[in-house]
């Protein structure tokens, strides 16, 4: 294909970067002229990740290459300012693209916020490959260091070779950027500090689990009938008045400090952790904790004041019944001994956070157990209820699972953009006799639109069995999908 050049982008003793054109047509491209061999931009055209940019072209010769690539027009990531919800977007987004380039040995070695676009479409996009590198097993250390100061660890400087924790740590500095001067920017504090230790071992060792660190929400399984919510909603008047009664104002705040939960403890072998409800925290009528997962080698506890969490969230819930219920088999990631410590969160107008309790061990020995099956047979069910549509995300092997296994579905459009989800014990879908877990009409319904969907089993079992394979966030592979549901346009 012939190209005519529009404009220079960008010029450097390595690199010169222009903005070109179809020659008989206008869609736009960028051509990069680089000195030296990059064969990285060979792996990226084999690669299709909607927060990466299209490589079109790629020609190698001894001491340069050129590559054509997607032309995306959009504002780099420190120039917008973002809300709560478009940077936690933004990290997902990050950590997706990321874990695909990891798995594929690509470390990107210059993360930055000039290096990531907020394009017109409303996602990321990762660009700018020219620093990155391929792990060589035999190599003690980068024999070439790039990068930019400020953004690399210690180890892009010669120390030793650059892995997945390098853009770890660089993603950490960007993120730490983005959030500078933000009021909420706290509440991140220690999971930037992880990410960014100079050493690589006390990283996060995965982006998968930078992802499960800064996903803040998720919602308690629970199983409510209209009687009990409504005495559950009479009688909180008599509960926040007995708070108000019993519980100690914290120190120079005015605020009353909400009682930690009670009887923190794993329920047996399931995973599952357990604690009192405290109907006073969260908001308006639903109860909410922040929770902190740790991985000892021995059974001796965590010092809560001094040891160091793998995994750190809030849950919300209904705060129906005695107890709250967490599953956490999905965060265990290498065998050992697991302690979780869980506070009650309060609204900051009445309450405050209460102190953090700790649990008993949970010896988890699982990390090469085999995974359970996955729900087989995929499909969309309608049903007709009373002049009422009922959508269904059915399977057909609810019988391969036990009782407490946690069955999840995802939804997403046609774009890959996440949609809905919803998730049951396995028991909750037997007792109802669904041929799947419903999902809400509303949210597949749209005329022009089309939905499919992933599961995710939880395994109550984790000694035994690992749960299914993750599929959120997108992309999820094609083995894993449904058909798609079409709605006419």
């Amino acid at each position: 294909m012939e190209y005519k050049e529009i404009k220079i982008l960008k010029q450097s003793d390595k690199s010169t970067v222009h903005l070109i054109q179809e020659q008989d047509g206008e869609k736009l491209y960028i051509r990069k002229e680089l000195k030296g061999q990059h064969p990285v931009y060979m792996e990226l055209k084999e690669l299709i990740h909607p927060y990466l940019p299209k490589v079109y072209e790629v020609i190698l010769s001894d001491d340069a290459t050129t590559v054509i690539e997607e032309y995306v027009e959009g504002k780099s990531l420190g120039s917008e300012e973002l809300s709560g919800k478009q940077f936690l977007d933004i990290v997902r987004e990050l950590c997706s693209v990321l874990e695909l380039l990891h798995a594929r040995g690509i470390i990107h070695r210059d993360i930055k916020p000039s290096n990531i676009l907020l394009a017109r479409d409303g996602h990321i996009r990762l660009i700018d490959f020219d620093a990155a590198r391929m792990p060589k097993e035999e190599k003690e250390q980068d024999t070439v260091r790039l990068g930019t100061r400020g953004y690399a660890p210690p180890e892009q400087y010669g120390f030793s070779q650059t892995d997945e924790r390098t853009d770890i740590y660089a993603l950490g500095v960007t993120l730490e950027q983005i959030l500078d001067g933000k009021v909420w920017r706290k509440r991140y504090k220690k999971i930037l500090a992880k990410c960014t230790n100079l050493d690589p071992n006390k990283r996060y060792q995965s982006v998968r689990q930078v992802e499960r660190a800064f996903t803040s929400t998720r919602r308690n399984i629970v199983c409510v009938v209209v009687v009990s919510l409504l005495f559950i909603l009479a009688g909180s008047v008599v509960l926040r008045q007995n708070a108000t009664e019993e519980t100690v104002q914290s120190g120079g705040t005015g605020l009353i400090v909400l009682p930690s939960p009670e009887d923190p403890h794993w329920d047996a072998d399931t995973g599952i952790a357990l604690w009192r409800n405290v109907p006073d925290s969260g908001v308006a009528n639903e109860v909410q904790y922040d929770w902190r997962l740790y991985r000892c080698d021995t059974p001796t506890p965590p010092d809560l004041d001094k040891s160091e969490w793998g995994v750190e969230r809030s849950m919300r819930g209904d705060g129906v019944g005695d107890f709250f219920h967490l599953h956490l088999a999905n965060e265990f990631w290498d065998n050992g001994y697991y302690y979780f410590a869980v506070r009650a969160s309060g609204d900051g107008v009445t309450y405050t956070d209460s102190d953090y309790v700790l649990s008993d061990a949970f010896e988890y020995t699982g990390a090469d157990a085999p995974r359970l099956p996955y729900p087989e047979d995929l499909s969309w069910i309608m049903k007709e209820v009373e002049d009422t549509r009922l959508y269904f995300a059915s399977f057909s092997n609810l019988d391969d699972y036990e009782d407490d296994d946690t069955i999840q579905v995802f939804v997403y459009d046609e774009k890959g953009e996440w949609v809905n989800s919803n998730y049951f014990y396995k028991k909750d879908l037997v007792e109802r006799n669904w041929p799947g877990i419903l999902i809400s009409a509303e949210y597949v319904n749209q005329r022009g639109k089309s939905y499919r969907f992933a599961y995710q089993v939880t395994s109550s079992r984790p000694n035994e069995y690992r749960s299914t394979p993750t599929v959120f966030p997108w992309p999820v592979e094609e083995q894993y999908l449904s058909p798609w549901l079409e709605n006419g346009s």
